[in-house]
């Protein structure tokens, strides 16, 4: 205990073992659902209608399903071993939510690149994120973020997760007419049974029982399975069709991410990681923020002290999670929880990395989880990311513009990246027309000007037609 109060400086940041244990174990219990919820969008279902996903010839879904909850345990303990011993910030994190969901429809589903070639952008932002952390350049972009986009990514991101989510769990259909609909929920024992675990959540979450949105995932595939058990419903309806076999053997992805070089030529290539690279750098930018500021950690100008070496803890696992097969890595929100419970120190980290590495043991019963039991996990997280909301300036026009396009464009254009540009370029707009041109930022024009070129990337169709 000594040795971790020393090399953590648990005096100096007024906590202890006991406190920092405690704070990993609730941060893992409110983010361990990604080992469950990111194979699931990573993962190719030919049946479920949506496009993109990583299949594997030779493997089942399910099989390539459970390579994924490996991976995706494997390199988010290795990132929170950075943060934990290099940063020591009490931070987990892991493969993030929206960003595996623009991996694996957008880039792979809509543009049609080949998963390893998705793989070996991730790869070659990771490298670029190092780069650009070891010389103080994210730090330094970091600072001029527009304060109104800062605190409204959030509140985007959850709504776009909220869609795919509520879609998963046959609550919100596509239709023809209005874009949007409320499914069949009533005749759709897939909707009931979401539906009931989604307030089951909620109801846990709201008891504060810790470790809430595992259980109510557990809990609404057990239902599910019991009903198939008793004959209510058959195979496949609240089930699987069939479990696989145990599959511990990641090689079919580890490396793969070397062959999706020679699959696109340069220029289209660059595209891709600089599409990767402005999703990337902006929400791990506003995650690192927004818990920073739950946790105390900004200074009074809302600066994050040192927040290169957070920052560093991302890039590396970015680099290392494309090399092994999953998507780019952020800091999780969730981290918020951990330090509410007193966390406040890389102890927390190392507590949060040892429980995601013990729980390999269980990898070959996360594909007995139907997709619209761990998608529940999505819309809670949804309703927690709405938070930041509160803290923009909305009688401020010239926060509540920038603010409010990054909150709609994101979930109605199904980009994060679109909602982050639409806020970013708008803000130095908005506070000319109000006669405030002086209080923008050179950095910050030359951001707006960055974003107009990435819209014209993202819309032009160039990546398309490449």
């Amino acid at each position: 205990m000594g040795v971790f109060e020393r090399f953590f400086g648990l005096d100096e940041h007024d906590t202890d073992v006991r406190t920092e244990v405690l704070a990993g174990i609730t941060t893992f219990l409110t983010m361990s659902y990604i080992v469950v919820v990111n194979p699931a969008i990573l993962t190719a279902f030919p049946d479920d209608g949506v496009p993109g996903g990583i299949a594997i010839d030779g493997f089942t879904p399910g099989e390539v399903f459970q390579m994924l909850a490996v991976v995706t345990i494997v390199t988010s303990a290795i990132a929170m071993f950075v943060m934990a011993f290099y940063a020591n910030r009490p931070f987990g994190l892991a493969p993030g939510l929206g960003l595996n969901a623009f991996f694996a429809i957008t880039v792979i589903g809509v543009l049609g690149v080949p998963w390893e070639t998705a793989l070996a952008a991730i790869v070659v932002e990771g490298v670029v994120f190092i780069v650009l952390t070891a010389i103080g350049a994210r730090e330094y972009v970091i600072k001029l973020f527009p304060e109104p986009v800062k605190f409204a990514v959030g509140t985007g991101l959850g709504l776009f997760l909220a869609i795919i989510g509520l879609q998963a769990m046959g609550i919100v259909v596509d239709d023809p007419a209005t874009l949007v609909a409320l499914g069949s929920i009533a005749s759709n024992p897939v909707a009931i049974l979401s539906v009931a675990g989604l307030f089951l959540t909620f109801v846990l979450y709201a008891a504060r029982i810790r470790g809430a949105i595992v259980l109510g995932i557990l809990t609404t595939t057990l239902v599910g399975w019991g009903l198939t058990a008793a004959g209510v419903f058959s195979r496949g309806v609240l089930t699987p069709e069939s479990i696989p076999q145990a599959q511990y053997n990641i090689a079919p992805l580890a490396g793969a991410f070397v062959g999706g070089f020679g699959d696109v030529e340069a220029f289209s290539f660059a595209l891709i990681v600089f599409t990767f690279f402005f999703v990337d750098f902006f929400d791990t930018a506003g995650t690192l923020v927004g818990v920073g500021q739950a946790g105390g950690f900004l200074d009074e100008n809302g600066d994050f002290p040192d927040i290169d070496k957070p920052l560093m803890a991302d890039a590396v696992g970015t680099t290392i999670g494309g090399m092994l097969g999953t998507s780019t890595v952020t800091t999780y929100i969730e981290s918020a929880t951990g330090v509410e419970e007193g966390g406040r120190t890389g102890l927390t980290a190392l507590v949060i990395a040892v429980l995601f590495l013990a729980s390999l043991v269980v990898v070959p019963l996360a594909a007995a989880i139907p997709q619209y039991a761990s998608h529940i996990a999505l819309v809670v997280v949804a309703v927690l990311l709405m938070r930041n909301v509160v803290d923009i300036q909305w009688d401020d026009f010239a926060h509540s513009v920038p603010a409010a396009l990054t909150i709609i464009v994101m979930p109605f254009t199904y980009s994060i990246a679109y909602g982050i540009a639409a806020g970013i370029v708008s803000y130095p707009i908005v506070k000319t027309g109000q006669g405030e041109f002086d209080d923008v930022l050179v950095g910050q024009w030359l951001l707006a000007a960055a974003f107009i070129v990435y819209f014209v990337v993202r819309t032009s169709g160039i990546l398309t037609s490449l």
